[in-house]
């Protein structure tokens, strides 16, 4: 017998275990059961005949598992099929989905699309009709259908030219599809990628969709305005502003709905060119002669109508460059301030603003350029046009207007940055824009880039330190392959001494041919800035002694170890393996054998623990030298008194005396 706590506790465990059951145990179960249904839906052979037709029964499984139904059983939307009784009955009952989504499936039963199926309309579409069967995923995945950039698509399939739909449909209905992604709501979704604009589900909803005429509608007549103001919240302010006040003084309140002006499907960008024509604003601006006083001083504002029209932005009218033009001002451009460029080229602006001459820009320096001082006004030309300043051609000279000696950019450098323009017109680049005509050289926009430039300290520059391999990547980027793999790179080496870039052996804008002498003795030292210890010992050796001399061809440090695949001797791939070392010494020295490279290029017999036997031979030999020298030294200054008296004995014997005198 239970007593009373158990009672009551047995009770409360039937209470809570439907609300306490274990997913996961559900989840088993539910594959288990699916794993029944798949021994037949899984061929993809299965079919049966309806109304003379062939209809497949397979179940891709693997799609079904990765939707939003993945975690469900076959069984629950199949809910009169039993698993232990299989085979099921042939005819099995349409799934219900208002067993889940009882909202969605209300707002589809009253829509156009529920009325035109309970009419049995064999057009109207159904719920697999736009989410899919087995594999329906969720309207975030971008390969949904029901995603925002696939709506227009998946909507057309019936309400575009050439559809069943659109043939049964009015006249003025016809193009729905093409009309839209020719609207400015298309062009934000289709061109710009805009997944906030507006698609067929923002305007007529995904499943409560009902006609015009409905009260309920979201395009009903007085509920248009609410439905655009989803996303043009200030519609009512902005019309304040377009609208004769007479209209809100005489019916307050009564705007015009927005499709009066704005037609579905084919809105289009408000244009006032009638408003504000371009002879208006030449009426003033056409005159050579038309001035007007600024800081003291006379500034003319002709515009040559000529020169605009010639121009990138020849198809324009001014006003939409000069938006804050107004009909409540005499003239309508009075105070209408500065051309806003981001407008149009919002990612130029964006880099621009961040870079080293937008922030000047922004801090009011007078010396800073702006868009116009690089592009020009009115008369701005495409970068491919020869005559523009940003035509490649002419970039060194549009940048020398301020980067050369003695004009204003220039004041602020320091060290060597000094004679910027001139050196590069001199360098290798320079030279092959310049006197060859290679347009696909590098110019100061290759490397500082067009909008972005940066100053050398800022991490996020193009010629940052660590960046500038990956600048110059851009033209020479089978070099860049090779130096990423090589010892001077980051990703190979580790270490707190700084690796060298590309500008620290061809320098920045005065970069040579490396097949001239100056560079091949340049180089010497370059490495010799890292690799002190080398450096010493090379000219020690033969290559070493004749290069002081001034031979240029003599073998320099590239030439054994490579310039920019640089890897120790222990990779096989390096120029000094024992497997290329040999072919490495033929490039001078055709005779080469592997006797004659095996002596130790940069031994020295000061490195004890490097080269030890060289070391105490050195040692062996040098005391042995100055043994030699000091005992013979030493014998010798001993045995010079002696002579001295032997000659001196000889010299009397010969004059008669005895050798005792």
């Amino acid at each position: 017998m239970m007593n009373m706590r158990q009672i009551c506790a047995s009770l409360l465990l039937l209470v809570l275990l439907p609300l306490l059951g274990p997913p996961v145990l559900a989840q088993e179960y539910a594959v288990e059961e699916d794993e029944e249904c798949m021994m037949c839906h899984d061929d993809r052979t299965l079919t049966k005949e309806v109304n003379g037709r062939t209809i497949s029964l397979f179940v891709n499984y693997r799609s079904h598992a990765i939707s939003v139904h993945g975690k469900e059983g076959c069984t629950s939307c199949h809910s009169d099929v039993d698993v232990d009784d299989l085979p099921h009955e042939d005819v099995l009952e349409k799934v219900e989905c208002d067993m889940c989504h009882d909202d969605q499936f209300a707002e589809y039963e009253r829509s156009l699309h529920g009325q035109a199926l309970r009419r049995g309309r064999y057009l109207a579409p159904t719920c697999q009709s736009c989410h899919g069967k087995h594999n329906m995923r969720s309207s975030t995945d971008e390969r949904s259908p029901t995603f925002v950039m696939n709506i227009p698509n998946l909507c057309g399939t019936c309400h575009k030219e050439g559809t069943l739909v659109s043939e049964l449909r009015e006249i003025s209905q016809h193009n729905v599809l093409e009309n839209y992604s020719q609207s400015i709501h298309g062009d934000g979704l289709f061109r710009r990628g805009l997944t906030v604009t507006a698609v067929c589900t923002s305007c007529h909803k995904s499943h409560d969709i009902l006609p015009h005429e409905d009260s309920r509608s979201a395009i009903h007549q007085r509920n248009i305005a609410t439905t655009c103001m989803q996303c043009h919240s200030q519609i009512e302010k902005v019309h304040v502003k377009v609208i004769e006040g007479k209209l809100w003084e005489e019916k307050p309140h009564q705007l015009p709905i927005c499709v009066d002006c704005h037609q579905p499907h084919i809105v289009r960008r408000v244009f006032y060119t009638e408003s504000f024509p371009d002879s208006q604003c030449l009426s003033c601006h056409g005159d050579p002669d038309f001035q007007v006083e600024k800081d003291g001083e006379q500034v003319s504002l002709y515009v040559d109508a000529d020169e605009i029209a010639g121009s990138a932005h020849g198809g324009n009218a001014c006003f939409k460059c000069h938006t804050n033009v107004s009909r409540s001002k005499t003239p309508v451009c009075i105070g209408s301030g500065p051309v806003d460029c981001a407008m149009c080229h919002t990612e130029q602006v964006e880099e621009f603003t961040a870079s080293e001459h937008g922030r000047r820009v922004a801090e009011g320096d007078s010396t800073a350029p702006n868009c116009a001082d690089c592009h020009g006004s009115h008369g701005t030309l495409f970068k491919e046009d020869q005559a523009s300043p940003t035509f490649t051609r002419n970039i060194p000279v549009l940048c020398g207007q301020c980067h050369s000696d003695g004009q204003k950019a220039a004041a602020g450098y320091e060290g060597t940055e000094h004679q910027i323009v001139s050196n590069y017109t001199m360098s290798i680049h320079g030279k092959g824009l310049l006197e060859s005509g290679l347009m696909v050289t590098a110019t100061c926009v290759s490397c500082h880039t067009a909008h972005s430039e940066k100053p050398i300290t800022d991490s996020t520059s193009t010629v940052f330190p660590s960046n500038i391999a990956a600048t110059c990547a851009q033209c020479h980027l089978g070099i860049y392959d090779e130096f990423q793999s090589s010892v001077h790179s980051p990703t190979v080496t580790t270490t707190e001494e700084k690796l060298p870039v590309c500008n620290d052996c061809h320098k920045s804008h005065t970069i040579r041919r490396v097949d001239v002498g100056d560079f091949r003795q340049e180089i010497l030292d370059q490495c010799g800035k890292c690799h002190l210890d080398v450096t010493e010992t090379y000219f020690d050796t033969f290559h070493g002694k004749v290069s002081k001399l001034g031979a240029e061809q003599t073998a320099k440090c590239y030439d054994c170890h490579g310039a920019h695949s640089i890897l120790p001797p222990t990779n096989p791939d390096s120029k000094l393996s024992r497997a290329n070392v040999v072919e490495t010494c033929k490039a001078c020295h055709p005779n080469s054998n592997r006797k004659f490279v095996g002596y130790l290029t940069h031994a020295t017999h000061h490195d004890k623990d490097k080269y030890p036997y060289l070391h105490y031979t050195y040692l062996f030999m040098t005391t042995l030298l100055v043994s030699v020298f000091a005992f013979f030294g030493v014998h010798t200054l001993l045995w010079i008194p002696r002579a001295i008296r032997e000659r001196q004995k000889i010299e009397r014997t010969k004059n008669g005396g005895t050798a005792n005198e």
